[in-house]
């Protein structure tokens, strides 16, 4: 397939269809998916559920402006709010994560009065111009600049680099409880408690990203449960609605009576409520986060012992439920070729050294096996 017309470099791997952690090519050739096109599918390839739900929608209503109540949408912002770490009641719906951190950026600033935000280094947080000015990467955002001002950046994971950056001009601080594209690193429980009590100490917004971490995929329903912490904005997207374009930025009232005059024209539309309500309830029902948590452990332990009893040129394996990183001492893009190529095993970059491996939640042991496997042919 040429890329030729095209804004993504395409790859050499024409997808045809998809079922539970399987692609299929054009060729019938079918590849083991553990990038999960950047944890979109938490419940594999056209999960029947979700299938199910946006049929029967579409035949009822495809779309209709947000200000006109639809039972679908008003269902699905109750059911966020209900799954919300904490009380986060206010719910707004838009189409993407950079959409989503868009809307908390402008949100924070609104009910603070401040302009100032403190981000991470190596922090990545969308590539539109106010999400991108919390990125850290040049290469993403010189191309573009000059982008809005207000932001410092921090060394990610070091608590009292960010305490000492927040004050009573701050807005709001900006976290990534797991770092994804810049290289899966857990930001651990004493960092997110420190922004905590920092932000609420100074008056700003603590803010965090899930649009990678959560939606299951550390292993509980969003990472930040894991170290006690409610924030007072967090987003979501990727795979909250298996896929489809769908941002969530879940808010505090006090950050949301500041909301001002936002909009977007698709945002929560009824097709692609339907298929989050359906998600959302199938994680749920079927204990997804918990196969995540137990799976994921399996998989690290195994990774960690294959790099042991083979001697692979493997840095650290490190992250948490299903959001793993390996970090090689060769470039990832050249393994990430070979897996897919001799292995039929598809995953992730994460920087030149980190491969990713971001399943579908549903995998079990044996997938994780044949990618145990796979990784030790082609580090061999």
């Amino acid at each position: 397939m040429s890329g030729e017309g095209f804004v993504f470099s395409q790859k050499p791997i024409a997808i045809e269809s998809g079922s539970g952690a399987t692609l299929t090519a054009e060729d019938g050739t079918e590849y083991l998916d553990f990038g999960a096109s950047y944890a979109c599918t938490p419940l594999g390839h056209s999960p029947p559920a979700v299938v199910d739900a946006i049929t029967e929608q579409a035949q009822d209503l495809l779309y209709v402006q947000g200000s006109y109540p639809v039972a679908t949408r008003t269902a699905l912002q109750e059911q966020l709010a209900e799954v919300a770490p904490g009380d986060l009641p206010k719910v707004w719906l838009c189409n993407s994560g950079t959409e989503a951190n868009e809307a908390a950026l402008k949100f924070a600033r609104s009910a603070t009065g401040r302009e100032k935000v403190v981000a991470a280094k190596r922090a990545f947080h969308g590539r539109t111009l106010g999400a991108l000015s919390l990125t850290w990467k040049d290469d993403y955002r010189d191309p573009f600049g000059p982008l809005p001002s207000g932001v410092e950046f921090v060394p990610y994971g070091d608590s009292e680099a960010l305490a000492e950056a927040v004050d009573d001009e701050t807005a709001a601080v900006f976290i990534e409880p797991i770092q994804g594209e810049g290289g899966v690193h857990p930001g651990g429980d004493d960092y997110l408690q420190t922004a905590r009590e920092a932000t609420t100490e100074a008056g700003a917004a603590l803010v965090l990203d899930e649009i990678q971490t959560g939606v299951g995929r550390t292993g509980t329903m969003w990472a930040c449960q894991q170290a006690g912490v409610v924030p007072d904005v967090l987003t979501a997207a990727k795979g909250v609605a298996s896929g489809l374009p769908l941002g969530v930025t879940l808010c505090a009232d006090w950050i949301a009576e500041g909301a001002g005059n936002h909009g977007s024209t698709f945002a929560g539309n009824p097709l692609v409520a339907a298929a989050a309500s359906a998600t959302l309830t199938q994680l749920q029902a079927e204990n997804v986060p918990e196969n995540a948590a137990v799976v994921g452990e399996y998989l690290r332990e195994e990774l960690r012992a294959a790099v042991e009893e083979h001697d692979l040129p493997v840095r650290e394996v490190r992250g948490a439920g299903l959001m793993i990183g390996i970090e090689v001492k060769r470039g990832s893009m050249r393994v990430l070729r070979d897996l897919a190529l001799s292995q039929q095993v598809l995953a992730l970059p994460a920087g030149r050294s980190v491969v990713r491996l971001l399943p579908p939640l549903t995998i079990d042991e044996g997938d994780a096996d044949s990618v145990v496997d796979a990784l030790v042919e082609v580090l061999s």
